[in-house]
């Protein structure tokens, strides 16, 4: 390293170096004859296309413009847009067309074929970036099919095959390496290379002109009447219907033709333009059929039969009292959702602010995830899509606080809760004696709560307990006492399902 240091290289050195690089780079890039000579026969092989193409065109253009003659009300929107697609397909090939003599100018001089089909310098590497590149006309040829593709993309909106077509032949983006799309094009690309590219893009503008036309063309008689089998539709605004309102439907042929009316009939009662009107005065199901009546074209009526039904309804409401709106932390929240008119198994809900489950037909379990408030959101299937048919804001709070009652089971075997009364030392200390905290037998909220510790006082003093059953100690003071003596529990703590730790209050009872 240090003699690197003390030896820098000189200038000649230098540009020795520079001249080896240079070289290396030419020799990679050199293209053999053969290959160069087998751009030219896929370029001519392109130009054969072309012509198929130019001549397939010219005999669509044709048609058209005889179509127009005989119908030119149906016909002119579809053909001004195939002569907009000729115009610029037109514009774009002689675009490319210079585009390619001027490159092939660069390179051969003043002996460039302006038909440029003849090179001469099939291996020149420097006139394709030059003229491109350099003098940035890439830049407006990459414009011109930008604008190409986008108005073949705009006739074939209803084609998304024909337009991934379209955006896969013209695209212009960048390449997966990074390069732009005039770099890897015409950067350090022989000449012959870059003509055939070229040439490729005006067969496939041909091509693409040709796949519009027909298209385009073959628009002109979509609308006509064309089938082979006729059915009778009826089509009802609605099939469920509250009590006092209008079932409507209107009754329809698949497909029909503009020069006939067809006739309507439910049963044998002819209807007006096919619209069936009915006052719903009665709840229930209810069926009808009819049929359509049409003359063919050689002059035979024929009958399409047809039958539907639709359901009535009571009228219903939800009525709710908003400052009621409450849900529990920790606890199952039983709802029923229903929405009139759609089936329980076509109804589905969200909940923001807390988690749900489906327990049964319209029946849900919510629970909250959150304080303050969550949002119950109802959706109903309807024709495939879920629509949103109403909800409510709920609020949440945590469970009330429950009672304290001492628990023990009677001479009899029942068990029992006080809370304040008289009790036998025997039962206290034979029946297993406990502290729970409950709603009571009157609770509207079920919900469990565990004890977690309490204190009894007696005349001996108080003790501490962890835990809700009397312990050894505290049945030992018990059989200390006399009767008329008092047993008070206090300092009880509870926790429920919602984790809230309370404190339901006292018990006091007399032995």
């Amino acid at each position: 390293m240090s003699g690197a240091k003390n030896c820098p290289e000189t200038p000649r050195q230098r540009m020795i170096g520079m001249m080896y690089l240079v070289l290396t780079a030419m020799l990679a890039l050199n293209v053999s004859s053969e290959v160069l000579n087998g751009f030219t026969l896929v370029d001519n092989s392109l130009h054969t296309t072309i012509e198929s193409s130019e001549m397939r065109n010219q005999s669509q253009y044709t048609e058209f413009q005889d179509l127009h003659k005989q119908n030119p009300q149906k016909v002119k929107e579809w053909l001004d847009k195939a002569l907009t697609v000729k115009k610029n397909s037109d514009e774009l090939y002689s675009y490319i067309e210079n585009f390619k003599f001027q490159i092939i100018k660069l390179a051969d001089k003043s002996k460039a074929d302006p038909k440029a089909r003849t090179i001469n310098s099939k291996d020149n590497l420097d006139s394709p970036g030059t003229y491109a590149i350099a003098q940035e006309n890439g830049k407006i040829l990459k414009s011109k099919i930008d604008d190409y593709r986008n108005l073949m993309l705009s006739f074939s909106a209803d084609n998304p095959q024909k337009q991934e077509i379209y955006n896969t032949v013209f695209y212009t983006g960048n390449t997966k390496t990074g390069h732009t799309w005039q770099s890897s094009l015409f950067e350090m690309m022989p000449v012959s290379a870059v003509v055939t590219i070229l040439t490729k893009y005006q067969s496939d503008i041909r091509t693409t002109e040709a796949e519009m036309v027909q298209h385009l063309k073959s628009q002109t008689d979509v609308s006509d009447f064309r089938v082979n089998k006729i059915t009778a539709l009826v089509v009802p605004i609605s099939r469920y219907i509250i009590r006092g309102g209008k079932y409507s439907a209107q009754i329809v042929l698949s497909a029909v033709d503009s020069t006939k009316r067809p006739e309507y009939f439910i049963g044998n009662t002819p209807l007006r333009n096919g619209l069936y009107d009915v006052i719903c005065g009665k709840t229930g199901s209810f069926n009808y059929s009819g049929s359509i009546k049409l003359a063919g074209n050689d002059g035979t009526v024929r009958s399409y039969p047809f039958s539907s039904d639709y359901i009535v309804g009571e009228p219903s409401a939800t009525i709710s009292n908003e400052d009621l709106n409450v849900v529990y932390r920790g606890i199952d929240n039983k709802f029923s959702i229903s929405v009139p008119g759609v089936a329980s198994d076509n109804v589905s809900i969200r909940v923001n602010g807390g988690t749900f489950t489906k327990s049964g037909s319209g029946k849900y379990v919510i629970r909250p995830t959150q304080d303050g408030e969550i949002l119950i959101s109802v959706f109903g299937k309807i024709d495939g899509k879920d629509l949103q048919m109403g909800g409510g804001t709920y609020r949440v709070k945590y469970l009330p606080d429950p009672k304290s009652f001492l628990q023990y089971t009677d001479a009899g075997g029942v068990q029992r809760q006080i809370f304040e009364g008289n009790v036998t030392k025997k039962i206290l200390s034979s029946s297993g004696a406990s502290i729970v905290a409950s709603y009571g037998q009157d609770e509207l909220i079920k919900a469990n709560f565990t004890v977690t510790s309490f204190t009894m006082q007696t005349t001996f003093g108080m003790i501490n307990n962890n835990g809700a059953k009397l312990n050894a100690r505290q049945l030992s003071d018990i059989e200390r006492l006399e009767g008329g003596d008092d047993i008070t529990f206090k300092n009880i703590k509870a926790v429920g399902p919602d984790g809230k730790v309370r404190s339901p209050g006292l018990i006091q009872v007399t032995i």
